[in-house]
């Protein structure tokens, strides 16, 4: 990658937030033309940052989305709308992963607080033994169990 610029002190990007780069560095490193970044950004799919000079400002994380741009557009011939659907799905999928862990670890927590509080013993006497059904006998004998009918209502 070549060198890029850093943001000077009157930019939007944050401070310490790593190298930026200017338009013609990220053109010619890709090979593209600097119109063509114009649209992505035009179309929503890159969001660079800006100087106060309004001269964007590639950021790591914008190069990262860019190659992923690329590599839809070029490799496998996604048009710009499709690559819209599948950034979108991509965020949406990283939102879900996030959600899931936080659910993980919050039921590990639970887990780790009722060990703690012995629930396997309360759990074992609060739970009473019953015998068997006919029906799950049937069942267990591999013989498909008759139907249950109905409960019987008022008559209307």
């Amino acid at each position: 990658m070549p060198r890029g610029r850093r943001a000077t002190s009157g930019t939007k990007p944050e401070a310490g937030a790593g190298r930026f780069y200017m338009i013609s560095v990220v053109s010619k490193a890709y090979g593209i033309h600097p119109q063509t970044l114009r649209l992505y950004e035009r179309e929503g799919l890159l969001k660079p940052s800006r100087t106060e000079g309004n001269t964007r400002l590639y950021s790591e994380e914008d190069l990262r989305q860019l190659e992923v741009i690329l590599n839809l557009t070029r490799d496998l011939g996604v048009n710009l709308a499709g690559v819209e659907i599948v950034l979108n799905m991509r965020r949406k999928m990283e939102q879900m992963q996030e959600e899931v862990s936080e659910f993980v670890a919050w039921v590990r927590q639970e887990l780790a607080r009722a060990a703690q509080e012995g629930w396997q013993e309360r759990l074992q006497q609060a739970l009473v033994r019953l015998p068997p059904t006919p029906l799950a006998r049937a069942a267990t004998r591999g013989a498909s169990p008759a139907p249950t009918p109905p409960p019987a209502g008022p008559a209307e």
